[in-house]
C-alpha cells in the first residue's frame, strides 16, 4: 500500500469506504427489514397455531357440549312444564292442595286471590314475568312453618312472601264455641306466593 502512489491509493481508500457503506446501507435496507419481518410472521405463525389449536380443543369437545345443552334444555322444559300458565287461578288452587295432600301438610287454605302480574326484575332481559297470588288460611305454627319451607324447596322458582299471622279467634266464619280447644292454638295466616310464568306454555 506504502508503494502504491498518492492517487490509487485514494481511489482504493474510497472503494474500501464506499463498499463499507454499501454493505451498511444494504444490512438496514434489506436484511434488517427481513429479519423483522420474519420476526413478526412467526409470531403470526404461533399465534395462529395457537388458535389452530383451541379450534382443534373445541371441535373436539363439541359432542359433549352439545349433550350438555341438549340435557340443560330438557330440565328447563321440565321446570317450565310446571311453571304457572292457562287458567292462573286454577292453577294455584290444583298447585297448592295437589302440594298440601301429597305431603299431608296440616294446613288449610280456603281463599286465593287472582294474579296480579308483576315485574321479576332481578336479571337484565330476564324472559319470564312472575305472578303474585295471596292465600289465607289457617294452620298451628310448626305445621305452617313445615309447609313453607318444604314448598320453597319443593319449587325453586316460587317463593312464600309477605307472610302476616294472628291467632284465629275464629276460623273463617266458625264459631269458637263450636271450635275444640286444640284448634284455639291455630293462627290464621295471609300470605303472598310470587312464581315464575311459563312463557312458552303449551
Amino acid at each position: 500500500m506504502k508503494n502504491l502512489p498518492k492517487d490509487k491509493r485514494d481511489r482504493l481508500i474510497l472503494i474500501a469506504i464506499g463498499a463499507l457503506v454499501i454493505m451498511v446501507g444494504v444490512y438496514y435496507g434489506v436484511i434488517r427489514v427481513q429479519s423483522q419481518t420474519l420476526q413478526r410472521l412467526a409470531v403470526k405463525h404461533a399465534d395462529e397455531n395457537r388458535r389452530v389449536s383451541e379450534g382443534q380443543q373445541l371441535a373436539a369437545t363439541t359432542g359433549e357440549l352439545q349433550q350438555k345443552l341438549t340435557t340443560t334444555q330438557s330440565k328447563l322444559k321440565e321446570i317450565e312444564s310446571s311453571m304457572a300458565s292457562g287458567d292462573m287461578y286454577s292453577w294455584i288452587i290444583l298447585t297448592m292442595n295437589s302440594f298440601k295432600e301429597n305431603g299431608g301438610y296440616k294446613v288449610e287454605i280456603p281463599q286465593f286471590s287472582r294474579d296480579v302480574p308483576a315485574e321479576v326484575g332481578m336479571i337484565a332481559k330476564f324472559p319470564y314475568r312472575a305472578a303474585v297470588f295471596t292465600l289465607r288460611g289457617s294452620a298451628f305454627y310448626h305445621d305452617l312453618g313445615r309447609f313453607v319451607a318444604d314448598f320453597e324447596n319443593a319449587y325453586p322458582y316460587m317463593r312464600i312472601q309477605n307472610i302476616d299471622l294472628e291467632p284465629a279467634v275464629s276460623t273463617f266464619g266458625n264459631s269458637t264455641a263450636n271450635s275444640t280447644a286444640e284448634d284455639a292454638e291455630k293462627l290464621q295466616f295471609r300470605l303472598e306466593v310470587v312464581t315464575l310464568v311459563n312463557p312458552n306454555p303449551r
